[in-house]
């Protein structure tokens, strides 16, 4: 070690106090040459953004080996003091890895051209087309299946023409149009299943939505309550065509769609007829009688679920290392000659 890099350490010392930080010994020279940048840069240490860490790594060029060494270091101390770690997202592994830098845009055209092939009217093939068609192209982007399945209705947003969504690490990731074309196909994919959330923040339910989606209309996406931004924003859908809006795909189900889509072994949902119904609007009558508890009980086990499983995001993390080895096997997908086909 040099005194450079001695100093440095001892710089870093009072810093991290300061900010409550126990660094392990083993992290403390990498940990202490990001603080000792973060500083000089005016850049925050923790939880520090993606794209901040992905320059760190440009401006202190090394071995890949070394580079992996700093994130370990980075991403523990982020870990340890309860904040995501920012070396696991899509930004800081394309810096790091060039080839699968390459080898994602080419997998990212062929997912955006299956998107642009999927339906988006009948029932139940338009829902299915639509949710699949967001599906691929956040799966485009390269981000994890987890962080697909941690993304809320509030964490997606059209800024001029471009799509950006944040994760649940705070990265960014931008959709933009088509340099050449200036087309920016996601932004309509994105709409057309959001106004299906939004029909059914009206008409709870699949009987209305089956009518709708046999004959399109537009629907004005108002601003979100505090209830609908934090619902998922891909939820899983039944044969019935039914969604549950509380309820997130799991990053398995997710990437087994991925490949089908990929492989061209999706499966085929046609579209139904529907029968015609005079007012779609008009509220449908039940024949049974509720009593006076009967929502208070719903209520309240709802409630009662939530806190039984909002603990369940701390798991997600035990299976990213699986969910990166699928996302490897849905590369090896591109070489092999079913994707052709």
């Amino acid at each position: 070690m040099t005194s450079t890099d001695s100093a440095a350490i001892r710089r870093s010392v009072p810093r991290d106090a300061d900010l409550g930080l126990r660094i392990p010994a083993r992290y403390r020279h990498d940990w202490a040459l990001f603080a000792d940048w973060g500083t000089a840069t005016d850049h925050r240490l923790i939880p520090a953004a993606p794209e901040a860490l992905a320059l760190f790594l440009h401006e202190h060029p090394a071995a890949v080996a070394t580079q992996r060494r700093r994130l370990s270091a980075i991403n523990a101390v982020h870990t340890r003091h309860g904040y995501p770690a920012p070396g696991r997202t899509e930004t800081v592994r394309r810096h790091l890895d060039a080839n699968r830098a390459s080898r994602l845009d080419r997998l990212a055209r062929l997912l955006l051209q299956r998107a642009a092939e999927l339906p988006t009217t009948g029932w139940p093939s338009g829902l299915f087309g639509r949710r699949d068609a967001l599906l691929l192209v956040l799966a485009a982007t390269g981000m994890t299946f987890t962080d697909i399945t941690r993304l809320r209705r509030r964490d997606i947003r059209l800024t001029g023409d471009a799509l950006v969504v944040t994760t649940w690490a705070d990265e960014r990731v931008r959709i933009a149009p088509d340099p050449e074309t200036g087309d920016n196909p996601a932004v309509g994919i994105y709409r057309r299943w959001a106004q299906i959330q939004a029909f059914l923040d009206r008409y709870p339910g699949t009987h209305l939505l089956r009518h709708h989606l046999t004959d399109p209309t537009d629907i004005v996406t108002d601003p979100l309550d505090v209830e609908q931004a934090r619902q998922p924003l891909l939820c899983p859908i039944d044969r019935w065509g039914h969604l549950p809006h509380a309820q997130s795909m799991t990053a398995q189900s997710v990437s087994m769609l991925v490949r089908a889509h990929l492989s061209g072994r999706a499966p085929l949902r046609r579209a139904l007829p529907v029968p015609p119904q005079d007012d779609i609007g008009a509220p449908v009558e039940s024949d049974f009688i509720l009593d006076s508890g009967y929502y208070d009980r719903g209520i309240a086990t709802r409630r009662r679920d939530h806190e039984a499983l909002k603990d369940l995001t701390d798991v997600f993390d035990e299976i990213e290392q699986r969910a990166d080895a699928l996302l490897d096997e849905l590369l090896a997908v591109l070489e092999g000659p079913q994707v052709c086909s």
